[in-house]
């Protein structure tokens, strides 16, 4: 019992390090500049940010004028902790809204903690266009299913492997979300608190004092377009005459791709191709038929063994010719 309660907090305190993970400005600027058509006029969400040290309150405050925005929301949740010494003295949400730039802040308390969930949060999304933050990893199902029911749009930052969680999938399945511009490198790190651990090889403290970790296993998840997702992969292998190099699945009737440089060019059946195609997935060049399982509800295998996970796909333009 003791060794299951033990685990438990390891796990509740490994989820809370995952969700102090802090949003540099620059990777900001690197994304936010493909989508720059898409804020002319709108409300600006920043549901997971404190206004007053946010790098996404920053960016779009700078560039207000820029953007043509109506409106930005920032708001911050405050963990609520709830005793017989404190309970008249917790800690309360707050928000913030600008509708000019260089404007002082006015901070407004919530009667809550500002709780994305919570329905004081709520309302000010109702009252939004386009949500952008860095929202908690560990409830990242619960973000973005709430994001879909308001309607909303969003760019948004998550880990990788939420491509793979069955909720996230179906919607990338239904070209609902997608990938961004940037993922993995592309993200150069995340700042994090004093008492987070710094480590791997690429961790360090930079000019300003930030601690920075680079875990290099984030992406970009959005429903707002840009034109490089609708750039061709470019095609230049050949299934017939190497169909030795593109086996057939045990459990589905399909080859296996074991990268998607290698997708060959004159297939017109399914593929199963690795996650990582995700990033060039061209919605009018592709189709996305379903994921990692065969006809049998078993992982995709090939001579008894299962591979990486794979997306199945079909090449539209075949099928059309």
């Amino acid at each position: 019992m003791a060794r299951n309660a033990t685990n438990k907090l390891l796990q509740n305190a490994k989820k809370l390090k995952s969700d102090e993970f802090y949003t540099q400005l620059c990777d900001i600027e690197n994304e936010l500049q493909h989508y720059k058509s898409h804020f002319k006029g709108k409300v600006v969400y920043c549901n997971c940010d404190d206004p007053r040290n946010s790098n996404f309150f920053k960016y779009f405050a700078s560039n207000f004028n820029d953007l043509g925005l109506k409106k930005i929301i920032t708001a911050c949740y405050q963990k609520q902790e709830i005793n017989l010494f404190n309970a008249n003295n917790t800690k309360k949400g707050f928000f913030v809204e600008c509708t000019e730039p260089n404007m002082p802040l006015e901070i407004k308390e919530f009667k809550g903690d500002g709780d994305f969930r919570s329905a004081e949060s709520i309302e000010l999304l109702k009252q939004s266009d386009i949500v952008v933050t860095n929202p908690p990893f560990s409830l990242f199902r619960e973000y973005v299913e709430q994001l879909v029911r308001y309607d909303k749009k969003f760019l948004i930052i998550g880990n990788i492997n939420a491509i793979t969680y069955k909720e996230i999938f179906k919607l990338i399945k239904e070209n609902k979300v997608w990938l961004g511009v940037n993922l993995g490198r592309g993200i150069s790190g995340f700042i994090v608190p004093e008492h987070y651990e710094l480590y791997g090889t690429e961790a360090r403290i930079d000019s300003s004092g930030n601690r920075i970790v680079s875990p290099n296993n984030c992406l970009w998840l959005t429903n707002l377009d840009y034109p490089k997702r609708h750039e061709d992969i470019q095609l230049t292998k050949k299934y017939f005459g190497n169909e030795s190099k593109y086996p057939k699945y045990d459990n589905y009737d399909g080859i296996n791709v074991d990268k998607t440089e290698d997708i060959p060019m004159d297939y017109d059946g399914y593929m199963g191709v690795p996650i990582t195609f995700l990033h060039k997935f061209n919605p009018d060049q592709f189709e996305i038929i379903k994921f990692r399982k065969g006809n049998d509800g078993k992982d995709l295998s090939i001579n008894g063994k299962c591979s990486y996970f794979r997306i199945i796909i079909r090449n539209k333009r075949i099928q059309n010719n």
